[in-house]
């Protein structure tokens, strides 16, 4: 192990404790994701989800940051996409409950407020099936042409001020990789299970749960544009 790598588990366990001691930390964070629920998504995958994407370039590399890494515009552009994620959990969570009633299956919206049972988890798994089979492979494709322009533009802030050539990045991303690995196999093998999971779990730790989430989607990322 590095310096580095010591330095970074120093880091998570001082967090750790924080939140282990300090009930009033927990409290506060639960406090800010209920009032500022969108500023807290931006926060949390510009924070989460970039570190994600370093920690696989660390398993590739050997190293957190690289030159034309592009760590800050790579936050900024995951901030706006997880704006984006708390929309689609709001969306989805309360849209596919009224849907799966309006097909038959009744206590559908009440079903994820009570304990486990069938109702509960059909419903949990159908809200995971909407969101990632409609919404997911939009903002994966979406990733992956910002991160090329970030890679363009050799990592630097200008990537944000220079609009997006998405006629030139769009043909030339790799769809064999997307569409076999990305949408064939993380969406149905990962996400779909892992998000049924979330939105089984109690509210208060659904944030948790989803952060975890989160450092999980910047490294499958990351490494899907490796993966041959």
């Amino acid at each position: 192990m590095k310096r580095s790598d010591f330095i970074l588990l120093a880091i998570l366990l001082v967090i750790f404790l924080i939140f282990w001691l300090i009930p009033q930390a927990g409290d506060t964070y639960n406090h800010l994701n209920k009032e500022h629920g969108m500023w807290v998504s931006f926060a949390k995958f510009a924070l989460l989800a970039t570190f994600g994407e370093s920690l696989a370039l660390r398993i590739r590399t050997g190293h957190y940051i690289k030159p034309g890494f592009g760590l800050l515009p790579k936050a900024i552009i995951w901030g706006v996409i997880g704006l984006t994620i708390k929309m689609a959990f709001v969306i989805f969570s309360t849209g596919t409950p009224v849907f799966l009633e309006y097909m038959g299956l009744e206590g559908a919206r009440q079903s994820l407020r009570e304990t486990l049972s069938i109702t509960s988890l059909v419903t949990a798994f159908s809200i995971s099936v909407a969101m990632n089979i409609i919404y997911a492979p939009v903002m994966m494709t979406f990733h992956r042409i910002t991160d090329t322009h970030i890679a363009m533009q050799g990592g630097s802030m200008k990537a944000l001020l220079l609009p997006v050539p998405y006629r030139k990045i769009f043909p030339s991303l790799d769809w064999d990789n997307l569409w076999n690995f990305v949408f064939k196999k993380t969406i149905p093998f990962f996400w779909i299970p892992a998000h049924t999971i979330t939105f089984l779990l109690p509210e208060q730790y659904q944030v948790l749960f989803a952060a975890l989430l989160s450092v999980a989607l910047g490294v499958i990322l990351s490494i899907a544009v490796q993966k041959k």
